[in-house]
């Protein structure tokens, strides 16, 4: 008797050790994520900062990145092929694909340290040349594989651990704890078990602790000035919602046709050379470049806060050429995040919106132009929703939003199947 009351306190002794060896991996490996974001934001902050200062160095400075860009893509993607392979493009297809996986091999090749290093250094190199890229997708896959290595110590636990990184990488990257949990439901599982919510649950709120301690608690884009009626559904907000649809829609479906293969030599360029295809796209994306004046260059992040802020009037041109930007970067094989580049996108085809329907402020239009550009790239209604409203204090245009989403998700459906989903079906085998 008195031997099986110790074995029984032996195996409770120890289950309590398991339990508290999964709850310290997803502390560690939640305040790892955090950290990973602010040091990534900071470092993506600078490229950009540099960039910008070698195109005002002189008169001529401008003409740089005809020379810059193309060389820097083509060593670029070699440094992706032949080093950080599975690093392209976005990261958060990665992420899903990884979640499906079932081997632990598989899954490595797709979330891992070197994934995560590789990501965030090209990622960086790229902002420094001027790619006009996110940092937001990357942190996907980087959460993802800090989770993922973190948690090697409960390997049952892989894919519970991988959404949770990947979650806990969304909210601390744009500083949006509840986009991250949304983000986790919506895109990365399209089911939410209970023992994965307490792991995401945590991850996340780690990751978002850790996020401000070290940056500070602050809205992405500000605060801008909405005005006084957003609480009327005009004419001008389904317009708004049927034109970031189909746009996102239209970009969504480009972005995969010519992901499966462009058509005629430039396609036999795009498989057989990649490194002259990524030339190609560098000295395309210089063009664009300096046909926009300039804005098309990095992340879209100035340019959006600009319209939501200062109200300022962009040209009409620049939605479509950051769209275009986005997608020739995103094609030309280096990382490349989507998200911020997409909200870009939307906050000036809002503003296009907005000056035809004669719209006082423009940045009503804008936020809604985010929403819904955002929800037809994506089609995750909720996630998009969460995430415009928490990065622009816009709890007081939820309804707005809530429409916008709806009508541009559905429009975006009618057009093209859903980005990531069908992204991450390459990286599933």
């Amino acid at each position: 008797m008195d031997f099986a009351l110790r074995r029984h306190r032996f195996r409770y002794l120890l289950f309590l050790s398991v339990r508290w060896r999964r709850r310290a991996i997803f502390v560690l490996g939640g305040v790892a994520v955090g950290a990973a974001s602010v040091a990534f934001a900071k470092l993506a902050d600078f490229a950009q900062l540099e960039f910008q200062r070698l195109l005002l160095a002189s008169p001529s400075a401008r003409y740089a990145p005809m020379v810059v860009m193309p060389l820097a893509f083509a060593a670029l993607v070699l440094i992706t092929n032949k080093v950080f392979p599975n690093s392209q493009g976005s990261g958060i297809p990665q992420a899903i694909a990884a979640r499906r996986l079932t081997d632990q091999a598989a899954r490595g090749r797709l979330v891992s340290a070197r994934i995560a290093v590789g990501k965030v250094l090209v990622t960086l190199l790229g902002l420094l040349c001027g790619a006009s890229v996110g940092r937001e997708g990357p942190s996907v896959q980087v959460g993802a594989s800090i989770m993922f290595l973190v948690g090697r110590l409960s390997p049952s636990k892989q894919p519970g651990l991988i959404l949770a990184g990947a979650a806990a990488g969304v909210a601390a990257a744009f500083n949006t704890p509840l986009a991250g949990v949304v983000f986790a439901i919506e895109e990365l599982s399209r089911s939410f078990e209970e023992r994965a919510s307490g792991t995401t649950l945590t991850a996340v709120v780690l990751a978002g602790v850790t996020a401000i301690a070290l940056f500070g608690n602050y809205t992405y884009f500000g605060h801008p000035q909405i005005g006084d009626n957003v609480h009327t559904l005009s004419l001008a907000v389904f317009a708004v919602a049927l034109a970031g649809g189909l746009a996102g829609g239209l970009f969504s479906r480009l972005t995969l046709a010519c992901v499966r293969g462009l058509p005629g030599p430039l396609g036999l360029v795009q498989r057989a050379h990649p490194a002259w295809f990524a030339l190609a796209c560098g000295l395309a994306l210089a063009a664009i470049g300096w046909v926009s004046g300039g804005r098309t260059y990095g992340t879209g992040y100035l340019e959006a806060r600009m319209i939501l802020e200062h109200n300022a009037q962009l040209p009409w041109i620049y939605a479509p050429a950051r769209a275009a930007s986005t997608l020739i970067s995103y094609l030309s094989g280096v990382p490349a995040g989507l998200l911020a580049p997409s909200l870009s996108v939307g906050a000036g085809l809002g503003q296009v919106c907005g000056d035809l329907f004669g719209e006082t402020s423009l940045a009503y239009p804008a936020v809604l132009g985010m929403c819904g550009y955002l929800a037809g790239v994506t089609q995750a209604p909720m996630t998009t929703l969460v995430i415009v409203m928490e990065m622009t204090s816009g709890q007081q245009v939820v309804l707005p939003l809530m429409l916008t989403a709806t009508i541009a998700t559905g429009t975006s459906k009618l057009v093209s199947p859903p980005l990531y989903r069908a992204l991450a079906e390459r990286y599933a085998i």
